[in-house]
């Protein structure tokens, strides 16, 4: 791994350690209550350190992490899942709301699409939507 630091921001870590997809998505999050530092509700510039223990609250699912490194910047996503060291009962209970998901999913008969709707589909379905709205 590359050089690594001290301290960093929250949201800034957050997204390093690919978390959220981009800066301002975990500043909202954590804005938002979303994210959790020692069990306290705390804004996107407070410094984290190795050792630090973050709650994250993200779709439905909940990962208690606790910071294993710092780097100096974004890293691949191989790098990243070493910045982060998850617990035990973190992992256990994502796994359990992961098969949850699944079963209602197929009790509801939830099914993809098979393709996704070409332009003439679109033009149909805003049609429809704007029928609906008058």
């Amino acid at each position: 791994m590359r050089e690594s630091l001290d301290v960093c921001r929250l949201d800034k870590w957050l997204w390093m350690a690919r978390f959220f997809k981009t800066r301002s998505l975990a500043t909202e999050a954590v804005s938002g209550g979303k994210v959790h530092v020692n069990k306290q509700r705390v804004k996107p510039s407070k410094d984290v350190k190795i050792g630090t223990v973050l709650e994250i609250h993200k779709e439905g699912f909940e990962w208690i992490v606790t910071v294993a490194g710092i780097p100096k910047q974004r890293v691949s996503a191989k790098e990243a899942a070493l910045l982060y060291e998850e617990s035990i009962e973190s992992l256990e209970i994502r796994k359990k709301q992961i098969e949850i998901r699944r079963e209602e999913r197929q009790f509801l008969g939830f099914q993809k699409p098979e393709h996704k709707p070409n332009k003439k589909n679109r033009q149909l379905i805003h049609q429809f939507k704007r029928a609906d709205e008058l």
